[in-house]
């Protein structure tokens, strides 16, 4: 869980030197979805006031003067949390206040928002992920039953049909604007939960979630493998081996993709 709105910077595995920045309260999950293997752990009905745009864009201010005084190098300032960033009602304004204090304080940096794609439907949330360097969205399974046993949306009906209609929008509205680009993230693990398997890496899960990619026709994916703790302890990690073997395959399709094992 993260304990702080501006955190880091920290190592990532595929971001570089990362400034991260959490919209919802500390020390409490806020998201659309309740994914089984989030590091955050479950939600737990915990009710917390999410931060203001005016209290985030101040620390955010206060922590970047902070870094530059000390020649300190950013190379992504990374939205991301305890929850689902694109929930907060200021989220694009936000985004405007971050490129405005990135361009200020740390012009080279680029700006990254990882989101659950839940929101991809929302035309405030779209224009501001247009704004940013990489819109990272999340696509776990294109078949609806694993991705609600993987994903636990909390809208019941929410639907993966329904997620790859939404990046397929989002993608031709960034090519008809010029501006913006789409990264698909997706998990690669199984295992179990509640005596159910969970398996997002069979043949049938593969093929079905390549025709998706191939419908989307996103800038880059983004396949990586469970690399911190899980709230349950059933979840398996893939080897690097397999993810190459799935890397192959959209690399096939003229997709450039990146693994992180």
């Amino acid at each position: 869980m993260i304990r702080s709105t501006i955190y880091g910077p920290i190592q990532s595995r595929r971001l570089g030197r990362s400034l991260g920045i959490n919209l919802m309260p500390e020390h409490v999950k806020v998201c659309s979805f309740d994914c089984l293997y989030c590091e955050c752990g479950f939600l737990t009905g915990e009710k917390a006031a999410i931060p203001s745009r005016f209290f985030i864009v101040s620390e955010l201010e206060k922590q970047l003067r902070l870094f530059s005084e000390k020649q300190e190098t950013i190379d992504s300032f990374t939205f991301s949390g305890n929850g689902e960033a694109t929930l907060h009602p200021d989220f694009e304004a936000i985004i405007d206040d971050t490129i405005r204090l990135r361009d200020q304080y740390f012009p080279s940096s680029r700006i990254t928002v990882l989101s659950n794609s839940t929101r991809i439907f929302d035309s405030s949330v779209r224009r501001a992920l247009q704004k940013v360097d990489e819109a990272v969205l999340k696509l776990d399974s294109a078949i609806t039953s694993t991705m609600r046993l993987l994903d636990q949306p909390n809208d019941k009906s929410f639907s993966s049909e329904k997620i790859i209609e939404g990046l397929t929008m989002f993608r031709e509205q960034i090519e008809k604007d010029g501006h913006g680009k789409l990264t698909i993230q997706t998990i690669l693990l199984r295992g179990s939960y509640q005596e159910k398997t969970v398996d997002n890496t069979s043949a049938i899960e593969q093929k079905a979630w390549l025709k998706a990619i191939e419908s989307i026709r996103p800038h880059s994916v983004m396949l990586y493998a469970l690399d911190r703790p899980a709230p349950i302890e059933t979840l398996e990690k893939v080897s690097m081996e397999e993810m190459i073997l799935w890397k192959e395959k959209v690399s096939a399709l003229g997709i450039n993709v990146v693994v992180a094992g």
